[in-house]
């Protein structure tokens, strides 16, 4: 496993620890950790502003009204300048998940990943839930809200990740046929779901 180059992917529901536990995974394997980093990568490359791919992250219909236009925020130099659309900031943003994966091992948190790189070697993709009430209470850890506008804060960005998710992969978000392995944070916690999954990953990639 040590030479042996590993690409994770990891979706996950909203509160239920998939950044840290992605992050726990790149540690353990000597991997590059891409969460909001790919949006940079996307904007450089592009030559677009990453504030567009920043709004239109992991949500579907956000530029539904500036479809194929030209746009200000267009720095030159790109083969989709004259197709602003949500499909070609997702081309870039796919292009620059598979160029990190080319390079080397790689964490990949949500943005379809496991899509993307469906016809690369030696990739695992996992996806991370968690109990309501688990992810109900890390949202008020960090917002100021009552738990039932936690919860709905919750069912509307898992909405948007899983309209975003179906549309571009033709699979269904969350759905266990759609990935190797499917765990509850809310069990064995961070450190252990992350060990449960880094053991299943070796078994898979021996």
């Amino acid at each position: 496993m040590q030479d042996k180059k590993v690409l994770i992917c990891v979706g996950r529901q909203l509160g239920a620890g998939g950044r840290e536990i992605g992050k726990l995974l790149a540690d353990e394997f000597g991997a590059k950790y891409y969460d909001r980093e790919i949006l940079n990568m996307a904007a450089k490359e592009s030559g677009y502003s990453e504030k567009f791919f920043e709004q239109n992250d992991e949500r579907k219909g956000f530029f539904r009204s500036l479809l194929n236009i030209q746009t200000p925020h267009f720095n030159g130099g790109s083969l989709y300048k004259s197709n602003f659309s949500q499909e070609s900031l997702f081309q870039f943003q796919s292009d620059a998940i598979r160029k990190a994966a080319e390079q080397s091992s790689c964490v990949f948190l949500g943005r379809c990943a496991d899509y993307v790189l469906r016809d690369f070697p030696n990739v695992v993709n996992v996806f991370i839930t968690a109990s309501m009430r688990t992810r109900i209470d890390r949202i008020l850890e960090y917002q100021s809200v009552t738990p039932q506008q936690a919860k709905r804060i919750i069912l509307h960005a898992e909405g948007q990740r899983a309209s975003y998710y179906n549309f571009f992969t033709g699979k269904k978000w969350g759905a266990a046929e759609c990935y190797d392995l499917c765990i509850d944070s809310s069990i064995l916690g961070y450190e252990g779901s992350a060990k449960i999954i880094a053991s299943f990953i070796r078994k898979k990639l021996s």
